[in-house]
């Protein structure tokens, strides 16, 4: 009886601090589509981190925080923390960070980003701890599909465990895959969406070639998010959102040092423009940065790092 009392505090408790982070990312200006919002609402972001990493000064539990910590007061600040607008981080691997979940204000404004409509099929590069894909399961709401990987076995099996917590079935539709997101995963294509949630050198062929044209494919890169449209195979373009975004870079077959920051380049440092004024344009295994116009004077190649 006492845990079955419990778990019903602990239940109201975490829907209580998700309505509070939904109202405090509405509040930031996110969240507008009333979908997305349902989604942020209804799926429990602390089921997807029963155990993650912070730092803090003077903490006698090293910044280790767990759902089945036996103090109650660090249970709290564990529950508490799981649905604070910051990213934690959940896999460490020889003291670096290996796998984390996002900022959830950041989380939602890539999803709106990417406009993922009922019926479609979505890939994300990425799995982290399932979170993300459960979002996106629930707007699609039983139709269409949704398909997560990572590289890491340690991370995907994490995720399918974090998803069958949850337990709905739009989160069991989801296809969890143990494998290098660079080769995309040809099984689900086409695609006609692709998130990715690590940093990219550049943008790998495979993913264009696994998408229908019109598909959108949304990325970290460049210390920022691009927002490219697929034209073709090996085709695509669009332009970077507003503000920065850090992310763990990708590893496998792709991994490399991808481009600095967008307006960084000297030759704009007394100009300042906006960073949605920059694109990226992807002709096959020739891919560049431009400000205000791919054909324009100011354009910046971006090394291949797909052989």
């Amino acid at each position: 009886m006492a845990g079955s009392v419990q778990d019903q505090r602990l239940r109201a408790a975490a829907k209580a601090l998700r309505h509070r982070m939904v109202r405090r990312i509405v509040a930031g200006g996110g969240l507008k589509d009333p979908a997305w919002r349902a989604a942020f609402e209804a799926v429990p972001r602390h089921l997807f981190v029963p155990v993650y990493y912070r730092g803090e000064p003077g903490d006698p539990g090293q910044g280790r925080y767990a759902a089945d910590d036996p103090d109650p007061r660090r249970r709290l600040r564990w529950l508490t923390g799981a649905y604070g607008d910051q990213p934690v981080a959940t896999l460490l691997a020889g003291g670096e960070l290996v796998s984390s979940s996002s900022q959830p204000s950041l989380m939602a404004l890539m999803c709106e980003a990417l406009d993922v409509r009922e019926g479609q099929r979505v890939l994300e590069i990425g799995a982290g701890t399932g979170y993300n894909a459960a979002l996106i399961a629930h707007r699609l709401g039983g139709t269409g599909a949704v398909t997560t990987m990572d590289l890491d076995a340690a991370i995907t099996a994490s995720a399918r465990a974090n998803l069958a917590a949850y337990g709905t079935p739009e989160a069991l539709s989801v296809t969890v895959v143990t494998g290098d997101g660079v080769l995309g995963h040809p099984p689900g294509a086409p695609y006609d969406r692709v998130m990715a949630t690590c940093e990219l050198p550049s943008v790998p062929p495979g993913w264009t070639e696994q998408c229908r044209p019109g598909a959108r494919i949304l990325a970290p890169f460049a210390s920022g998010l691009v927002l490219l449209t697929v034209l073709g195979p090996g085709r695509a373009e669009g332009r970077f959102l507003p503000g920065p975004a850090y992310f763990v870079p990708l590893r496998g077959l792709g991994a490399g040092i991808g481009p600095p920051g967008v307006g960084g380049e000297p030759s704009l440092l007394d100009r300042h423009p906006a960073r949605t004024r920059f694109g990226l344009s992807v002709e096959g295994r020739r891919q560049w940065i431009w400000l205000d116009s791919p054909d324009g004077p100011d354009t910046w190649p971006v090394p291949a790092a797909y052989g």
